[in-house]
């Protein structure tokens, strides 16, 4: 094996790389607040509202979690656009995420909302809270700490499968890397870069999720339970 190693052609372009890890950084964090939102008021309607509303959740829900992301991101960005409705690539990948992250968190919300016990409620009752403070305190509250975790897992992996975004236009960190491959011929360097600066960000987001959870969980922070 001959192969010569030249990072130093690749390193030059690290304006490119810092530039694409921020496009997938603010990516992530729009996709993961607004997915959050909307992933937590879907587990809340699928695990209490009306009928017609869960039934209309769990479509979204199995339809969202049967699709590729790419298919679903090409729906939005290409094929919407050819009925008239145009919006900027970033927009479109952005939503795509939102919608996609939202079915996912969904059910690891609504697993944490039905983990909690009936006796929980009904103390909750004989102590005179209303149904909203029940709701909050005792039910939503409590499920999202238990599920932080998959909920950290699941963020990450969401900042990780940005990368499929490049194929629509995203000029993500994937989709830099691209364009660095193509000026300077040097495939194989180029993802060890890119294999690098991923592992990073995946530190870094967890580092953040670390966090959060140690400033809003405080009962676990106290007894030492991991997050």
């Amino acid at each position: 094996m001959n192969y010569q190693f030249d990072f130093e052609s690749v390193l030059s372009y690290w304006p490119m790389f810092l530039e694409g890890a921020g496009t997938t950084l603010q990516m992530s964090f729009w996709a993961t607040l607004i997915g959050f939102v909307l992933g937590v008021l879907c587990a809340v309607a699928r695990s209490s509202g009306p009928a017609w509303l869960r039934k209309l959740v769990g479509g979204y829900v199995e339809v969202i979690r049967n699709t590729p992301l790419l298919v679903q991101s090409y729906f939005l960005i290409f094929g919407m656009s050819s009925i008239g409705l145009r919006m900027p690539i970033m927009v479109g990948a952005i939503l795509a995420l939102v919608i996609n992250i939202g079915a996912y968190t969904c059910e690891i919300v609504r697993a944490g909302i039905e983990s909690i016990h009936r006796g929980q409620l009904e103390a909750a009752e004989c102590l005179g809270l209303t149904p909203t403070q029940v709701y909050l305190h005792i039910i939503l509250r409590p499920a999202i700490e238990r599920v932080y975790p998959s909920l950290t897992s699941q963020y990450v992996l969401l900042m990780l499968v940005t990368s499929i975004l490049s194929a629509v236009g995203a000029n993500e960190l994937f989709g830099v890397s691209n364009s660095v491959q193509a000026n300077t011929f040097r495939n194989f360097e180029v993802f060890i870069v890119l294999w690098v600066v991923y592992l990073a960000l995946s530190a870094l987001v967890r580092a953040v999720f670390w966090l959060v959870g140690q400033c809003v969980f405080v009962r676990r922070r106290k007894l030492g339970t991991a997050l």
